[in-house]
C-alpha cells in the first residue's frame, strides 16, 4: 500500500527525530563518566600539591574533602621521601652507635609508649608535643569511641586509649610490627621543648602535677636577691614576678635534672630514649614541619580515609607564629645554655636531621661562668657534637669568649 508524499515525508521526519533522541540518551552515561573523571582528576591534584585544602561541614567544620584515592605519582614521591628518612635514620643510628644493643635505655627497645591497633594493622609511638593530641583522638576513633563521646568525656584521652590499647610487651610489639604499618611523628627538639613548657608549665592547669612542679621550680630557681624574675612595673619601680616559672628558670631546672641523671617528664623526654627508633622499625617517619602531606600519605597507605579526616591548617601562618615564639623565649637563654640543651637532645638532632640554625643566635652572651681555659675546652667539645649546619654559627658565637684553636674534625 502506497502512502502519499506528504504522509511519507512526515514519517521520515518522525523516524529521524526518534533516532536523534535514542542517540542522545545513549550518550548520557559517557558524558557523566567524562565529568566524573574531570572532578576526580581535580581532587587528585588537590592531594598532590596542597594536601586536603577544601573544607566541608563536619566536626568543627575543618576536615578535608576526600576522593577515592590520591594521584599514584604523588604516592610514589611520598614513598621515596619516607625511604630517604628511613635511610637517614639508619645511617645516624650506625654513626652514633645507638644501634648496638646494650642494657641502658638508649640501646634497647622500649615498647612502653606504643599503641597497637590490630584491626587496622597500625602501630604508633606516641611522641608528646608532636601532633600527639590529634593522633590520640584518631586512635580513640579507631578504637570505637564516637566523636560525641570523646567531646563529652572528662577522662584524659590517653587514659581512654589505654583502656583499648594496653601497653604491649616487646614480644607483642615485634609481632605487630611484622604485619602493620608503623609510624612516628617527630619535631625539632627545641621547638618541641618550648611547646611542652608553654603547655605544661607556663599555662598549666590548676591543681595538677605540672602546676606543683612549677611552684617547686620557682622555689628553687627564682633569684629572690634580685627581686625575682619578670618584667619591670614602671609605677612601682620593681620587678613583677610571674606566677609561673620563666623559660629560663625551667631550663635551669631541666639542666640540673639531666646532670643528676633523673628521668625526664614524658612531655619533654628525648625521642631517642622514648621510642628507641634505632631498635624498632618505623615504616613512616612523619615530621611536624611536613605534617599535612605526611599524615595524608599515612592515611591513604593504611586505608583509613573512611575513619580519619585530618584538619587543615595554614602552615605559613603557623610557621611565622612559631618563629616569633622561638625568638621570644630562646632570647631569655645564654648561648651556653642552648648548647647544653643541644647536648641533652643531640641524638634527636642527629637521628632526624635537625640543626641549631635559628636557635643558637637567639642566645645572649654569657660573660661569667667558666674560666678561659675551661671555656675553650667546653666550646671545642660542643662543636664536635654539632650538626654541620650549626657548626659555622657556633664558631661565630665563640668570639664572645676568646679565639680558640679548632679541632681537626671540624669542617
Amino acid at each position: 500500500m502506497r502512502c502519499s508524499s506528504m504522509r511519507c515525508g512526515g514519517l521520515r521526519v518522525a523516524v529521524r527525530r526518534a533516532l536523534v533522541l535514542v542517540s542522545a540518551v545513549a550518550l548520557i552515561p559517557a558524558l557523566l563518566l567524562l565529568i566524573g573523571s574531570s572532578v576526580t582528576r581535580h581532587r587528585y591534584q588537590d592531594v598532590q600539591y596542597t594536601g586536603q585544602k577544601l573544607a566541608v561541614e563536619g566536626f568543627d567544620g575543618l576536615y578535608g574533602t576526600w576522593g577515592p584515592g590520591p594521584d599514584p605519582t604523588w604516592m610514589s614521591r611520598m614513598a621515596i621521601r619516607m625511604a630517604a628518612r628511613r635511610a637517614e635514620l639508619r645511617d645516624a643510628c650506625a654513626r652514633t652507635g645507638l644501634d648496638v644493643p646494650n642494657n641502658d635505655s638508649l640501646h634497647q627497645a622500649n615498647p612502653w609508649e606504643f599503641l597497637i591497633n590490630n584491626q587496622h594493622h597500625l602501630v604508633w609511638c606516641n611522641v608528646f608535643k608532636a601532633a600527639s593530641t590529634s593522633w590520640m583522638y584518631n586512635f580513640n576513633i579507631l578504637a570505637g569511641y564516637t566523636p560525641h563521646f570523646l567531646k563529652q568525656s572528662k577522662v584524659v584521652p590517653l587514659q581512654l586509649a589505654r583502656q583499648r590499647y594496653p601497653r604491649p610487651s616487646i614480644e607483642t610489639l615485634r609481632d605487630a610490627l611484622n604485619s602493620s604499618i608503623s609510624f612516628i611523628i617527630v619535631r625539632h627538639p627545641l621547638e618541641r621543648l618550648l611547646s611542652a613548657y608553654r603547655d605544661k608549665i607556663q599555662y598549666s592547669l590548676p591543681h595538677t602535677l605540672h602546676q606543683r612542679l612549677g611552684l617547686k621550680i620557682i622555689q628553687n630557681y627564682r633569684a629572690r636577691s634580685k627581686g625575682g624574675a619578670g618584667s619591670r612595673d614602671p609605677t612601682k619601680k620593681k620587678r613583677v614576678s610571674p606566677k609561673w616559672p620563666t623559660f629560663s628558670e625551667f631550663v635551669h631546672y631541666l639542666l640540673d635534672e639531666y646532670k643528676q641523671g633523673n628521668r625526664f617528664d614524658m612531655h619533654w623526654a628525648p625521642i631517642a630514649e622514648f621510642c628507641t627508633p634505632c631498635h624498632l622499625h618505623f615504616e613512616i617517619i612523619a615530621k611536624f614541619e611536613t605534617l599535612e602531606e605526611d599524615q595524608n600519605y599515612l592515611i591513604y597507605k593504611a586505608k583509613l580515609q573512611e575513619y580519619i579526616h585530618p584538619e587543615w591548617k595554614n602552615p605559613a601562618k603557623g610557621r611565622t607564629a612559631t618563629t616569633n615564639l622561638i625568638s621570644s623565649y630562646y632570647s631569655q637563654l645564654t648561648k651556653k645554655e642552648i648548647l647544653h640543651l643541644y647536648n641533652i637532645y643531640r641524638f634527636d638532632f642527629e637521628l632526624f636531621g635537625y640543626s641549631l640554625e635559628g636557635y643558637l643566635n637567639q642566645g645572649s652572651e654569657d660573660p661569667t661562668s667558666l674560666p678561659s681555659a675551661s671555656k675553650s675546652q667546653h666550646n671545642n667539645l660542643q662543636l664536635t657534637k654539632l650538626p654541620k649546619s650549626s657548626k659555622k654559627e657556633a664558631l661565630q658565637e665563640q668570639n664572645f669568649h676568646h679565639k680558640t684553636v679548632l679541632p681537626k674534625t671540624i669542617n
